[in-house]
């Protein structure tokens, strides 16, 4: 096959990739709007009440978790106050210290027992729903009095076992890494949406 045909076949790839990606956020936008929903109430009481919201995740997930922190800090889409968001993928050393003396799996949970207080939110991001750093994560902030956002897919994993009723389960209804984490990024960017909504007011 020469070029061009190589060309044609890589395009139609690119284009099959777009059109997966476009069914599954048009097919999950019912089934995860009320859950989103309720994860922006839970985040948007939280920092109302000055409390914080603490993310982590691995790989794109912890990029995910920076990103959302970012967009609280700094701002999304308007001028207003910073909000208090944390990522607990971002010190280096608390991540390496960690790690090497106790085990990763702890790696988010020690940074949450120090820095999680009641009142606060995990934000807990996992393609799997079975990353054992951030169930562990999960399990310290039950015992902390945190309520959790749980972002999965792949049917949620062992995170789903972790969730009481206060807390918000958005899994995406696919299996391929890439599909959920494109949908996660959506589902970020409506939370930071909402919670500017309902913190200040629709945008005018």
């Amino acid at each position: 096959m020469g070029h061009a045909g190589q060309g044609a076949s890589l395009e139609a790839q690119v284009v099959s990739h777009f059109a997966d990606s476009a069914r599954l956020k048009t097919d999950s936008a019912k089934l995860l709007s009320a859950p989103i929903a309720r994860g922006i109430g839970l985040m948007a009481a939280a920092l109302r009440a000055g409390g914080k919201i603490l993310a982590c995740g691995n790989g794109g997930s912890a990029a995910d978790a920076q990103h959302f922190a970012a967009e609280l800090v700094n701002r999304f889409e308007r001028e207003r106050p910073p909000l208090a968001g944390l990522a607990l993928t971002t010190d280096s050393s608390a991540l390496t210290s960690i790690a090497n003396d106790y085990s990763y799996e702890q790696v988010f949970e020690k940074q949450l027992r120090a820095l999680g207080r009641k009142g606060d939110v995990l934000l807990a991001i996992s393609t799997s729903g079975g990353s054992a750093n951030v169930v562990a994560a999960m399990r310290a902030a039950r015992e902390l009095g945190l309520r959790i956002v749980a972002l999965s897919g792949n049917g949620g994993g062992r995170m789903a076992a972790e969730l009481s009723a206060e807390d918000v389960h958005v899994c995406v209804p696919h299996k391929r890494t890439m599909r959920i984490q494109e949908v996660h990024l959506l589902v970020l960017h409506c939370l930071c949406d909402g919670i500017d909504t309902q913190l200040f007011g629709e945008k005018k």
